[in-house]
């Protein structure tokens, strides 16, 4: 495997004057003045799945996309929402209006004029029941897109929407490229034409997308002129490559960040970065399954699981506890929602109030047939996987017998997520900053490829998800987001394990790196190469 990589990975980088490992000129001989030039690779265990942004519900193709696309807004480094495609904007009619100026002098990377023609475009095919997206449910709210005149328009809400600035993150797609074609199989999801910071040049399946730095973006051009995402399925490959300096820009796993890049190597070559996430990791139940539908049968798996040996014994302390459905960070997280310890005789007496009972082997059954199911998970997360294994073992302990099957990401969301052939999944969610989460809990977003696909339904849920969405008063809707965890909680559709650190490894070559409340990548096309260490020549 390691020889093909090299060959594609040099088939579109030319080294200049580069053998072996890079020579880091010491930080005091050379004058840190940014530069334009070289390159940078980053690695995915997935490949994209689509460009075109609005069915990008995977984190490689959103990855890439948001390097393509933009949004008429975006957040800055302290998580405060800012101009993008949109200069400014005023909020009307008492939270019922708003009313975008777009920037002047955008172009998309074909050379046409960025104008309010391609926002209405986005939002007709948002709200189009043909068009495959998971984000109909925000565009939905509007009640008229209105366009003023070439660089501007008004949007109407029949009521109170308090995500709707927010919403507007999402990117927005050419009008004049897509306006006869279906999104659900157009050509462009594989030759997409943006606003971006970088334009697309290439595309290898299961290989590597390569994207050109746009000298004619907005905000200027960014100073690193290549960007290289590679798929490496294989983690233990993908460590490999970054010990052979293949690699720039990835994400750590625990014991890649705690035991295995402390040497002088990777002090040399590489600068580390740890901060909370926003995300959580969780076992998914399908609640269509009918051995899921008890209430005690979920809350009796979510004792019997073990939390903290988790995060002692997989993520190395590097993650913290969670309950519920936001980062612990978030304002709407309910810091009164206590994680029940792991207690398996408490297991074992829910089970039996749930009529499971033990046979002669030693594992449950009921009405003759024993408890027994599959968790799925994802290939190439060797942390998901070894999750998987501790919470097969603390099951067995108390009569439940588990499979586990991994399978290749593209394969594991098309065929089992998207279709809900599944039992139990093993997998995470990266939030938004707004906490809204009606797509992911409505009863109304379980259809094939929308987000609540284990077929959550609660009537208060849904009530206070509308209620949440109709609220501006932050501490108001704090109160209505808090119940919402507390009742999620209480009806354990999902075992939620842990919220892992961001664990970002970037070579030490690359600079203009700051950790913000954003993360690191907010400011990527202010990332740059000092011309003395400047590595791969592109042609």
């Amino acid at each position: 495997m390691l020889p093909q990589i090299a060959v594609f990975f040099l088939s579109v980088i030319v080294l200049s004057g580069c053998t072996g490992q890079p020579s880091l000129i010491p930080e005091g001989e050379i004058d840190d003045v940014p530069a334009y030039g070289d390159a940078l690779s980053s690695s995915s265990i997935a490949d994209a799945r689509t460009l075109v942004p609005v069915l990008a519900s995977d984190s490689a193709s959103s990855q890439v996309c948001g390097l393509l696309f933009n949004g008429l807004v975006k957040y800055d480094k302290d998580l405060n929402i800012v101009g993008d495609l949109a200069e400014s904007w005023q909020i009307q009619q008492e939270g019922l209006a708003i009313v975008f100026h777009l920037r002047r002098g955008v172009r998309w990377h074909d050379g046409k004029p960025f104008m309010a023609r391609d926002v209405a475009f986005t939002y007709k095919k948002l709200i189009d029941p043909n068009v495959k997206t998971p984000y109909s449910g925000d565009f939905e709210k509007v009640k008229s897109l209105e366009v003023i005149d070439d660089y501007t328009i008004k949007l109407t809400y029949p009521e109170p929407f308090a995500p709707a600035l927010a919403s507007w993150t999402m990117n927005i797609i050419p009008e004049h490229i897509l306006k006869d074609e279906d999104l659900n199989t157009t050509p462009f999801s594989r030759h997409p034409v943006g606003t971006g910071p970088y334009k697309f040049k290439e595309w290898k399946t299961q290989e590597l997308i390569v994207l050109e730095s746009n000298p004619d973006y907005f905000e200027g051009r960014p100073y690193i002129d290549t960007y290289i995402f590679r798929v490496i399925p294989d983690a233990a490959t993908m460590f490999l490559e970054l010990q052979n300096l293949g690699i720039d820009y990835m994400g750590l796993s625990s014991l890649q960040y705690v035991r295995q890049t402390n040497t002088a190597f990777f002090k040399k070559y590489y600068q580390k970065f740890r901060y909370p996430s926003f995300s959580f990791t969780y076992l998914g139940l399908n609640l269509n399954d009918p051995k899921f539908k008890d209430k005690r049968v979920r809350q009796a798996i979510n004792c019997a699981v073990d939390k903290q040996e988790i995060i002692q014994g997989i993520v190395l302390g590097l993650g913290t506890a969670c309950t519920g459905p936001f980062a612990p960070r978030s304002w709407a997280y309910n810091s009164e929602v206590i994680s029940a310890p792991y207690n398996p005789d408490k297991s074992r007496e829910l089970l039996r109030q749930a009529g499971w009972v033990k046979n002669e082997k030693g594992y449950l059954q009921k009405d003759g047939k024993v408890f027994e199911f599959t968790i799925i998970t994802n290939q190439g997360n060797e942390e998901r996987k070894r999750a998987a294994e501790i919470i097969q073992k603390r099951l067995d302990n108390i009569g439940i017998k588990v499979k586990i099957r991994v399978v290749e990401w593209s394969t594991f969301i098309s065929e089992f997520i998207n279709k809900r052939r599944f039992e139990a999944v093993l997998l995470g969610w990266s939030l938004s900053q707004d906490p809204d989460i009606y797509d992911i809990w409505h009863s109304s977003k379980t259809k094939e490829g929308e987000f609540n696909f284990i077929g959550f339904k609660n009537e208060a849920v849904d009530e206070l998800l509308v209620e949440g969405r109709r609220t501006f008063d932050q501490e108001k809707r704090k109160e209505i987001y808090h119940k919402i965890h507390s009742i999620i909680y209480e009806e354990q559709p999902y075992i939620f394990l842990y919220t892992p650190d961001s664990l970002p490894i970037v070579s030490r070559r690359i600079r203009g790196i700051k950790v913000e409340a954003a993360g690191i990548s907010y400011n990527f096309i202010k990332w740059y190469v000092v011309r003395g260490q400047q590595k791969y020549q592109m042609h």
